[in-house]
């Protein structure tokens, strides 16, 4: 494989403003509980724990000019059946964004639901009415009637005002204003409760407020003094949280850490742990632990002693982020006892929380789950996208022309173009993005429209300029938005996913001749998914049909089929064929403006010269026989492989059928027939427990897949696995461990115990260094922590990363074709190899740097060389070639915002 390694690909990272989980607190091992990342740029990212793997699942995104500064989970109370069936009570999520709107999100349709604003200031804070406490009497109709009484959203505003908005419902409405302060110098920055109608608020003018909201008096004023000398003259007090037992926390800009006692209301101690301010609080649910991030990067953990007076003391304190500790949120439960912290350096840091010290910390990648990169494979084009823009660049020569590059040729550094930048009009932020084959035709879609454009070159004969036109697209398809893009191999699909799961494709009709502007088809055709039948206490509770959610869209190498994959791990897929002489709307796809008994193929209304015209699409016959996966897709991808023959019959070992490969969070590796809806022989015969234990430990989730013949190149954050599907794995013989907790040992597992959720168990004494100091070219001494997500600063080959771009650039592509000179794997040389002239079945790298994404240009047959056996040892003969550009996001290469810097500490 060749490999074009490239860091001039841009795509900023978002800031973390806001953390919240549904349920901090579950009790049940079926309790659903997801994270709420939100981010500046208007993103909201939904996480999976799933006992420590952390899965991206989507992204909510947002608009221009708003940012997520504020996220509430709103759980509703369970409800019993008149059949005993327990439907979990459904979990609703709130945003707040710096203005005077309250945003309400629909986590089915992947979109905004309702928003609601009054006359009042921006909302700098926003709390949830808990739900009334169970009478003591266990009178069932009164504990009913409480847990039905209603609950309020409650906001503090920069105006210094406290207002409620109702959900009752299932609604969104401001309600009224609860305390309106009398000067304008009043802001209500952080608010917590202590219990149903009594409210603390932290403000700007070194107090604390206690309010009752059920009539909007003032309980309590608590004054926190001024600052120091030569400080500011009121203190901030930036967060407020409450204890189990009902004292008070407060975190303030003068960096202390305040405990309040919750009945007299007086200071009861005060910590000084941060050089700077406190901005975020959490607590453990017993009440035991309190955990304050602040200005200073620091994370401290504080516990309470029995032994000294049941008064609090600093335990630890460690700097894991490389700027402010902005927003904290924790979690305990199945298993679980977590922290999940975040700032502008956009890295969310999971850290431990009872077995805090016992574990390590665990840092999750800033970059999306789902590459925001597609190639136009046949042009050398790459198109990438962030927010509301779109960047394609060009890649002119091949590197094996590049190597064999002859005397006033253009070298590595002149290889790439950046040659259109696309600033899509509209308030919302790109959701998905596909590129044609050639080049020709680009789709952007957001959540509210989709937009079509023709990429042709300019008349001028300049290849790498080109001339952008709009491609109409029909009103109802245009206007209503797409989670999801994906254009067929042949260029002549377009499929897109509505509202989350609904799946449709329109036809792509090509000018009069190569250069002309393509068009699509007014009508597009519906695809009807299988009817699962999910439970009731699965369809109708917790986040309801969220998971059923698309999240993997893929078509054929030929297209000639489709296969979609949701959340829930259910595949549909469909075949292009010629309609049968009577249409079944459970087979055949319908089109949305015709009911479903009064279906009509394109080709009854135009009748044209194309003899594919009339191509239908219909529900793969053997479609429910594919077996539900185990989790929650990441990667679906079919294959090269194109069969010859669709039939096969039942004697036959080896079917000739499509390759749809299959992987998931879990993790689950499958490899699928899909129009047989069986498993193939490999995937049969390789389960999980026989993957390398190379594989097993890298706790990072794959993020795609590429095809070379029989071999597939899989890739994450910061690894590279190749395996050859001709080839069966071997079960580990030596004593290894994995990831997960596990020993194994001679091929048979021994259990350790699995960690809390965080990162992997410390080892004794394992401590080591905290800082690294390095000296530039100039001498220049260079502190870098190595307490939180930063990477070595070496590369592999001992080359230094913090070179200038363009030297990093260059250096990065004069080494590509790395992979087919490598000196061996797993401890063979490539002589030893090429001696037994035998396939690598495996092989593995972590040389890369954070990957945004891994894109392919058009392979060719590689011609071998008499002798070239590094060549041969790792491709084998008659392989096909593999060219792809790699990009890398390292996090120095990120520019951010200024941030503090304390005593003995200095900017590079």
């Amino acid at each position: 494989m060749d490999i074009h390694r490239c860091r001039f690909v841009p795509y900023p990272p978002s800031a973390i403003n806001a953390v919240a989980f549904s349920h901090p607190i579950a009790s049940k091992k079926s309790t659903t509980v997801r994270l709420a990342i939100g981010r500046a740029n208007g993103d909201i990212e939904i996480w999976n724990p799933l006992g420590g793997l952390w899965h991206q699942e989507t992204v909510l995104h947002g608009g221009k000019d708003r940012s997520i500064d504020g996220l509430v989970w709103v759980t509703e109370p369970d409800q019993v059946l008149h059949d005993g069936t327990r439907i979990t009570g459904k979990s609703r999520l709130f945003s707040i964004g710096y203005t005077t709107t309250v945003t309400e999100w629909d986590l089915e349709k992947l979109r905004p639901k309702k928003q609601a604003s009054g006359i009042h200031g921006d909302i700098w804070c926003l709390g949830v009415q808990p739900l009334a406490a169970p009478p003591k009497d266990g009178d069932k109709k009164k504990s009913a009637g409480s847990a039905q009484g209603g609950r309020k959203l409650v906001a503090g505003t920069m105006d210094g005002s406290l207002v409620l908005y109702s959900i009752d419902n299932d609604d969104l409405q401001f309600e009224r204003v609860l305390v309106k302060s009398t000067t304008k110098k009043t802001k209500m920055v952080s608010i917590a409760f202590q219990s149903r109608n009594i409210a603390v608020v932290g403000c700007s003018d070194s107090s604390i407020r206690v309010y009752d909201t059920r009539n909007g008096s003032i309980l309590r004023k608590m004054t926190l003094g001024s600052d120091l000398a030569g400080g500011a003259k009121e203190i901030i007090v930036w967060s407020v949280k409450c204890l189990e037992g009902g004292d008070i926390v407060s975190g303030d800009s003068t960096g202390h850490v305040c405990i309040w006692d919750g009945k007299t209301y007086t200071q009861a101690q005060r910590l000084q742990s941060h050089k700077q301010d406190v901005l975020s609080l959490a607590t453990s649910a017993d009440g035991s632990m309190i955990i304050s991030g602040g200005m200073d990067r620091r994370t401290v953990l504080y516990k309470r002693s029995t032994s000294s007076g049941m008064r609090w003391g600093k335990v630890r304190h460690r700097r894991y982020h490389n700027h402010d500790v902005k927003t904290i949120a924790s979690f305990e439960g199945q298993g679980m006892s977590v922290l999940v912290s975040g700032g502008p350096d956009a890295n969310p840091i999971v850290l431990p929380l009872q077995k805090a010290g016992m574990e390590n910390h665990r840092a999750l990648s800033f970059l999306p789950q789902e590459p925001p990169l597609k190639s136009a494979s046949k042009s050398r084009l790459i198109v990438s996208w962030w927010d509301r823009e779109v960047h394609i660049w060009r890649f002119r020569r091949s590197l094996k022309d590049l190597l064999n590059n002859t005397e006033g040729e253009p070298g590595v550094s002149k290889n790439r173009k950046l040659v259109a930048r696309i600033l899509v009009k509209g308030e919302a932020n790109i959701a998905s993005a596909a590129i044609s084959e050639d080049g020709s035709l680009l789709v952007v879609s957001t959540t509210s429209d989709i937009k079509a454009f023709h990429l042709k070159p300019r008349d001028d004969g300049k290849r790498d300029e080109f001339k952008i036109s709009r491609v109409d697209l029909p009103e109802p398809i245009s206007t209503q938005g797409a989670t999801k893009t994906q254009i067929s191999p042949d260029g002549q699909w377009l499929c897109i996913v509505r509202e989350g799961s609904n799946v449709s494709v329109l036809r792509i009709l090509p000018g009069s001749d190569s250069s002309s502007k393509p068009s699509i088809h007014p009508k597009p055709i519906r695809l009807q998914r299988i009817d699962r039948k999910v439970p009731k206490h699965i369809a109708f509770g917790g986040f309801g049909q969220y998971d059923r959610a698309i999240t993997q869209v893929t078509f054929s190498p030929d297209s000639q089929m489709l296969a979609v994959a949701d959340l829930e791990g259910y595949i549909d897929s469909w075949v292009l064929g010629r309609p049968q002489s009577k249409l079944q709307n459970d087979v055949n796809g319908t089109h949305d403006d015709e009911s479903a008994n009064d279906s009509a193929s394109e080709s009854e209304e135009d009748d044209g010269d194309d003899p594919n015209f009339d191509l239908r699409w219909a529900r793969n016959p053997n479609g429910s026989l594919i077996p539900k996966l185990q989790a929650a897709p990441t990667v679906l991808s079919f294959s090269n492989h194109i069969p010859t023959s669709k039939t096969s019959s039942s004697d036959d070992e080896t079917p000739d059928d499509y390759v749809l490969l299959a992987i998931t969070a879990r993790p689950q590796i499958l490899t699928i027939h899909p129009t047989l809806g069986a498993l193939t022989p490999w995937s049969r015969r390789n389960p999980i427990s026989k993957f390398p234990v190379e594989f097993r430990n890298v706790r990072d989730l794959v993020k795609g897949a590429l095809w070379s013949g029989d071999r597939v190149w899989l890739y994450g954050n910061n690894f590279l696995f190749m395996f050859d599907l001709e080839q069966d794995l071997v079960e580990p013989t030596v004593a290894e461990s994995t990831s997960d907790g596990e020993l194994v040992l001679h091929g048979k597992k021994r259990k350790r115990g699995p960690d809390s959720g965080a990162g992997s168990k410390t080892a004794s004494g394992a401590a080591g260094p905290t800082k690294l100091v390095r000296y530039g070219r100039g001498g220049e001494a260079q502190e870098m922590s190595l307490d939180g997500p930063v990477s070595d600063p070496m590369d592999e080959d001992g080359t230094s990363q913090a070179a200038d771009e363009s030297e990093s650039e260059d250096s990065d592509e004069e080494a590509q074709g790395e992979l087919a000179l490598l000196r061996g794997a797993q401890g063979k040389s490539a002589e030893a190899d090429s001696a037994s002239n035998s396939r690598l079945p495996f092989w593995h790298t972590y040389k890369y740097r954070p990957i945004l994404g891994i894109v392919p240009f058009a392979s060719e047959t590689e011609e071998l060389v008499n002798g070239d056996t590094q060549a041969i040892a790792l491709n084998g003969a008659l392989s096909p070639s593999l060219e792809v550009a790699l990009v890398e996001r390292p996090l120095w290469d990120v520019d951010m915002v200024d941030r503090y810097y304390g005593e003995g500490e200095f900017e590079r």
